[in-house]
């Protein structure tokens, strides 16, 4: 019904269903580009309340990186001062502070400041403790609230409370003292410290500590101001307080010992490597104990003369830049770990440069400001030159007034170059023209040359006719030698006694005689026999020397009289040896 209501309302005629038209209509350009999206509003950024700057303190508004830079007269003195004896002073020592009443100039580190004097200060000069105008003097705890409890007793070492007492730690009585002493009070150093400790009761002190992890930890900075407190807070319960080094200070350990002992008043009974127990003495009372004001901020390092010059150590420029170019291609004895114990660093570079004259550490991982410090210390310890820190390494140089520790192996001299046998024939006495010599001759004591003289005596000693031999030629001399002497330590001793051939001759004959006929013999038989081998036995050996070669004879023509005499016989030429050459000779039957 609806299709005919709409097709009786059109137009008569009308074809409803045309065809195509034969033309198509002309096509809608379309751009290639497309439209850019609609754009993104950029509102401005929330505006922020200023806020006030928080009161900051004059003398930290400037730090490590500032731009502050003030230089220091160079024989220092005073720098600032509030005029009520507090002043900060450059001096040897660096930066120190000094005030009224204290017994030495205080410094941030006692034991890492540097030998050099500084020549400018990064921030103004501030003093880094409280202010004289405080109301009540620092006591290690705070100001008591209550009315009630205001009257507490301060801790004494020499009156500890009792044991077992509620809330109260392990507290070590003073001492240790012997059977019927007590703690006695003392001002001095040599007092509070009382009589030096015996071994045993330094194995008693230390032992337990060395399990014991309560203890000081001692870094980059050295020895502190604050570390002085930190310290008597250990000994106020125990008599060792246990300190461990580590990093930088460790280079140099005596230094380290040294300013603990001297700032704390302490005895360091033990050490072993960066670990130091120090002990506080046996009449130690924490309530007398020397109170410091500790400081509440850490002071900027001045600036130091640089460590590394372009031509050091009296070195031109091209020589300090030919070792650097060398020193690339070293390899470096050690690397260094961060926070180490560097103890044996000094000698490992002494040692090192007996064999180069350049040493390399290498440094990697390490704060640059760390190994700086360290080649400052060996510079001064070894000593050295530094020529660079290049690629995180230490390039040290051992100078030109290097002297090696082991002295030079003095060369073998025959006795008429080395002028021996005329000392050896006055017996001791030193002749006056034995100071005027030439290079080739050597001057010895005459305790020395008596040694000498005896060695020679006993066959322990040799002297060569020449002393330019090469290794191999001197190993041989010396196995030949060996070879005698071990020939000579084994034989008995022979006493040679004047007789003649014909003697000698007639008791062969007799010998030959009596042990044919029965073949037992007595003790005049082997009497006679000892009597006639000695002159046999003397011109036996005189053969033998004679048909030796002059290449293995051991001394000089014209000292043949001086070494001719020996102690002790030569191989074969024994009684028993004597009886079997007889037995050989003899025709079997």
């Amino acid at each position: 019904m609806v299709i005919v209501a709409l097709s009786s309302s059109l137009p008569a005629g009308r074809n409803l269903f045309s065809s195509i038209p034969p033309t198509p209509p002309p096509p809608t350009t379309v751009s290639a580009t497309p439209q850019p999206p609609i754009p993104i509003p950029k509102y401005p950024p929330p505006r922020k309340k200023p806020q006030p700057p928080p009161p900051q303190n004059p003398a930290l508004k400037h730090h490590r990186r500032s731009k502050y830079h003030r230089p220091v007269p160079r024989d220092g003195g005073v720098i600032a001062s509030d005029g009520a004896d507090r002043a900060v002073v450059i001096g040897e020592s660096g930066v120190s502070y000094l005030l009224p009443g204290a017994p030495f100039e205080f410094q941030f580190s006692y034991s890492e400041t540097p030998k050099a004097k500084p020549i400018a200060i990064r921030e103004p000069a501030f003093l880094p403790f409280a202010p004289p105008t405080m109301p009540r003097p620092w006591t290690g705890k705070a100001p008591l609230k209550g009315k009630k409890s205001k009257k507490v007793p301060l801790f004494d070492s020499f009156n500890p409370p009792p044991a077992g007492t509620k809330g109260v730690k392990l507290v070590e009585m003073p001492g240790p003292f012997p059977m019927g002493q007590f703690p006695l009070e003392g001002k001095s150093r040599e007092e509070i410290l009382g009589e030096p400790l015996k071994k045993w009761e330094i194995h008693m002190l230390v032992k337990p500590m060395m399990s014991y992890n309560r203890q000081v930890n001692l870094g980059r900075d050295g020895l502190t101001h604050n570390m002085l407190e930190l310290i008597h807070s250990h000994w106020k319960r125990r008599r060792v307080c246990k300190i461990r080094c580590l990093g930088v200070p460790t280079v140099d350990m005596d230094n380290v010992c040294h300013h603990i002992e001297e700032k704390t008043g302490g005895k360091i009974i033990h050490r072993v490597g960066g670990v130091v127990y120090l002990f506080r003495g046996r009449n130690y009372n924490y309530s007398t104990r020397p109170q410091y004001p500790v400081m509440l901020w850490k002071p900027a390092a001045p600036v130091y003369p640089k460590l590394i010059q372009d031509a050091p150590g009296g070195l031109t420029k091209d020589e300090a830049d030919e070792l650097r170019m060398k020193g690339k291609s070293l390899l470096p004895i050690c690397k260094l770990a961060k926070n180490g114990v560097y103890t044996s660093l000094v000698k490992d570079v002494r040692d090192a440069f007996e064999g180069s004259i350049l040493v390399k550490i290498n440094c990697k991982g390490l704060d640059p400001s760390d190994y700086k410090k360290i080649g400052a210390k060996l510079k001064d310890l070894v000593p050295c030159v530094l020529l660079s820190f290049d690629d995180e390494q230490i390039l040290m140089w051992r100078g030109k007034d290097w002297k090696s520790r082991y002295p030079q192996p003095l060369p073998v001299f025959t006795p008429s170059k080395a002028n021996i046998v005329g000392n050896l024939e006055n017996s001791g006495e030193t002749d006056d023209n034995q100071y005027k010599h030439d290079g080739n001759m050597v001057n010895t004591s005459p305790k020395m040359l008596s040694l000498w003289k005896r060695a020679i005596q006993s066959s322990k000693a040799l002297l060569l006719d020449e002393f330019n031999l090469g290794p191999d030629a001197l190993l041989e001399k010396v196995e030949e030698f060996d070879t005698v002497s071990q020939a000579l330590e084994h034989s008995h001793p022979a006493f040679s006694l004047s007789s003649k051939e014909n003697d000698a001759e007639g008791s062969s004959a007799n010998f030959e005689n009596s042990y044919s006929s029965d073949g037992i013999h007595t003790e005049e038989d082997y009497a006679k026999f000892e009597d006639s081998y000695s002159s046999d036995a003397l011109q036996t050996e005189e053969e033998e020397e004679e048909d030796e070669d002059e290449d293995e004879d051991y001394y000089d023509d014209e000292d043949d009289d001086l070494y001719a005499v020996d102690t002790s016989a030569q191989p074969g030429s024994l009684p028993v040896d004597m009886i079997v050459k007889k037995l050989k000779q003899r025709p079997l039957e």
